[in-house]
């Protein structure tokens, strides 16, 4: 197996479980408190719905729709790293850099940490753009 496929392959998958710890966190969150917007959701617990979500829970969904705006990004750019043969060399630390920025992006946008947040999205964006160039530089 090529080196490029492995890395993209764990990262997506840790990108995956990262967004997915997104929803946990939101759910652990709904749950805990028993506060719930959907009007089913808290009728299934016996409560009323609540006019607005938990700050915790906002503050999840709006890191949640920045994992929207940039992992899509991300695994397009993979296959087109990957498909045009762009350096195995550079694969393993561009696609391991941006999961690791994703994952310190999220951290820091739970907790309110900046300018750490905006660091760790710069980082990550850095790397799609190195992508880039890398894709742009195997093309024949």
């Amino acid at each position: 197996m090529d080196e490029a496929v492995y890395w993209y392959a764990v990262a997506s998958v840790l990108l995956f479980l990262k967004m997915f710890a997104i929803s946990a966190y939101q759910g652990f969150h709904r749950i805990g408190k028993l506060t719930f917007k959907t009007p089913e959701d808290a009728a299934f617990v016996g409560r009323e719905a609540s006019a607005e979500e938990l700050p915790q829970v906002q503050r999840a969904a709006r890191a949640w729709l920045n994992d929207l705006e940039n992992i899509p990004m991300f695994l397009g750019l993979g296959v087109a790293y990957i498909l045009v043969g762009a350096s195995s060399d550079s694969a393993a630390w561009l696609f391991l850099i941006f999961t690791g920025a994703r994952y310190l992006h999220t951290l820091f946008y739970l907790g309110g940490f900046q300018p750490w947040r905006t660091v760790a999205y710069t980082v990550g964006v850095v790397c799609m753009f190195v992508m880039c160039m890398q894709i742009l530089v195997a093309l024949p």
